[in-house]
């Protein structure tokens, strides 16, 4: 399995930003795909999840109402759209693949990593 994350960059307060998350490979047919980020100093947090056969979502609270992921089944692709971006969002945002149908906060608990896209947002 293989995952490709792009689409960070610099942004403003306020501003938007999509992330998206390609997977390749023998995925199978059940997996979650979750974004993680790190910012300077922190540790890697959990942001948002989606189950790819169910669609099911969940959010880290701090994003709620801001962040929208979703998949794009043609493209085998998760996209994370960012709206009203605080500098607090500013990290570098990880995607992760688990090959399971249960969505898991722990990023230990995650085998397989994108690269990470940086996201800055300037105030």
């Amino acid at each position: 399995v293989q995952l490709q994350a792009s689409g960070g960059g610099l942004v403003q307060a306020g501003g938007s930003l999509t992330l998206s998350c390609a997977a390749s490979g023998h995925t199978g047919r059940f997996y979650t795909v979750a974004w993680f980020r790190q910012g300077p100093g922190k540790e890697r947090e959990f942001v948002s999840a989606v189950t790819w056969s169910g669609g099911i979502t969940k959010y880290t609270d701090s994003v709620k109402g801001r962040f929208t992921i979703s998949r794009d089944l043609a493209k085998n692709t998760v996209n994370l759209q960012m709206n009203s971006l605080k500098p607090e969002d500013t990290a570098v945002y990880y995607c992760a693949l688990d090959p399971g149908n249960t969505i898991i906060y722990q990023a230990r608990s995650y085998n397989y990593w994108g690269q990470g896209t940086e996201l800055t947002v300037s105030s």
